[in-house]
């Protein structure tokens, strides 16, 4: 900073002339040059010619010109410089003044220890080279920009020519983002699928356990990617079963043969198995395969007891057995709750019992009263359907693939999702829905 920063001055200003000699006694060994004035007048005078004026040092009680007046008009010859004001009296109202009009940045009393003076003014002084030397590279950065706008100006066309080549790569890439995100829902849906096609018994049970198990994981107050890993492991946790007899499932396990026990008992280990290979469905997995584990410790694969077993894995268990029990006795969500709940404790995690309790009422549709001067149920195309249209049936593909569930609303996507289904695997049916009659052909 030596190097670029000019040789700084101070000014003293005081009408006693043993007061200006001490004060250059001073700084006499500092790297500064001095200047005295004995009065505001003449030290303006010398303003005029100065240059480098990086501290104004003025006693307060000069004739003719106060200390405060003289450093207010010195702030248009030395704009830069810093002020001080130098009394002996206390006189709060000149201070005042110095500050608020002078531009004073502090003020200094009479009579001064030496050592104290020194470290001020040496500390003024190091704060006016940091401002010198801010504003030196403030010039040299807006030079700097200057020219680099130039250079920008010059490059005007070629920049917005990669700009709309890196967009057009970042749209690319954006949506070959959102076909990789769909084709990882639809695998999904396909593994959800492939087990529903087994039989009867079993059919909506995934979906109806992930829906259950999603909106308990939400009221819980698990964070979003925690309830989407959950609604995963929910679509998916029967797949283990592929390649287990359908007579053997039918039974319930606590009447199976130890024999048939052991082989159903893999199920979860080897669900956890079949999606590992796929890095993003591992947190998946690892709830599947806890999700027969017994909160007092007595289920399987590991024998896992309490907080041990991973929230979701509690979740997606006490979904299971409300589902299981709904579709097993064809009773209602409310009747079903009763029986599971006899699980508490031993299977189930009573922490969730608020939370199945508030949820359960609405998880499994009801099919609405018809007003029959508004809505009428019809059996449509594909072609026929529209936005808003509510399923009053399940719909299944030809071979018995479950699409969508009644209850749902449809929306652009679905109805897409409807036509190509139609297309690839038609039912012998049409699409039953309720329609307001002023929809009707």
């Amino acid at each position: 900073m030596s190097e670029v920063t000019p040789r700084a001055t101070v000014l003293f200003v005081d009408d006693e002339e043993n007061i200006l000699k001490a004060l250059q006694r001073l700084t006499m060994d500092e790297a500064v040059d001095t200047e005295i004035a004995n009065s505001g007048e003449a030290a303006l005078q010398k303003l005029v010619t100065m240059k480098n004026v990086a501290l104004i040092v003025s006693d307060q009680r000069m004739p003719d010109m106060n200390g405060a007046e003289f450093l207010q008009k010195s702030q248009k010859l030395a704009p830069d410089a810093i002020r001080m004001l130098l009394t002996g009296y206390s006189d709060i109202s000149a201070a005042a003044d110095a500050i608020n009009k002078g531009g004073a940045s502090r003020y200094l009393n009479k009579p001064w220890n030496d050592d104290d003076l020194l470290q001020t003014l040496r500390g003024a002084l190091e704060t006016w080279k940091l401002s010198h030397e801010n504003k030196r590279l403030q010039a040299i950065i807006h030079a700097q920009n200057e020219e680099l706008r130039q250079w920008n100006d010059n490059l005007k066309n070629r920049v917005i020519q990669q700009t709309t080549a890196i967009r057009k790569k970042a749209d690319d890439l954006n949506e070959a983002l959102l076909h990789l995100k769909q084709n990882y829902h639809g695998m999904i849906s396909a593994f959800s699928s492939l087990v529903e096609m087994r039989g009867h018994r079993i059919q909506q049970h995934a979906h109806n356990v992930a829906e259950l198990a999603s909106n308990a994981a939400r009221e819980y107050g698990l964070m979003p990617e925690e309830v989407e890993i959950i609604r995963i492991a929910a679509l998916l946790h029967d797949i283990g079963e592929i390649g287990i007899p359908e007579k053997m499932l039918a039974i319930d396990p606590e009447n199976m043969t130890p024999d048939d026990f052991q082989l159903y008992s893999q199920h979860p280990v080897r669900a956890q198995m079949a999606i590992d290979s796929i890095i993003d469905l591992r947190p998946a997995g690892l709830l599947i395969r806890h999700h027969h584990e017994n909160i007092n410790g007595s289920g399987f694969p590991d024998r896992l007891a309490g907080e041990q077993i991973p929230i979701g894995a509690r979740i997606l268990a006490y979904a299971d057995q409300l589902d299981r029990t709904v579709s097993s006795y064809g009773i209602t969500a409310e009747q079903a709750l009763v029986r599971v709940e006899l699980g508490l404790g031993i299977k189930l995690d009573p922490a969730l019992q608020r939370v199945f309790r508030k949820i359960s009422s609405y998880a499994y549709f009801v099919m609405p009263e018809i007003d029959p001067d508004a809505t009428v149920e019809l059996e449509l195309r594909p072609d026929e359907l529209r936005k808003g249209m509510l399923l009053t049936r399940d719909i299944s593909s030809g071979t018995g693939l479950l699409l969508l569930n009644k209850g749902v609303v449809l929306d652009t996507g679905k109805i897409e999702a409807i036509q190509r289904y139609y297309k690839i695997d038609p039912p012998s049916h049409g699409v039953l829905a309720l329609v307001r009659k002023q929809e009707q052909r």
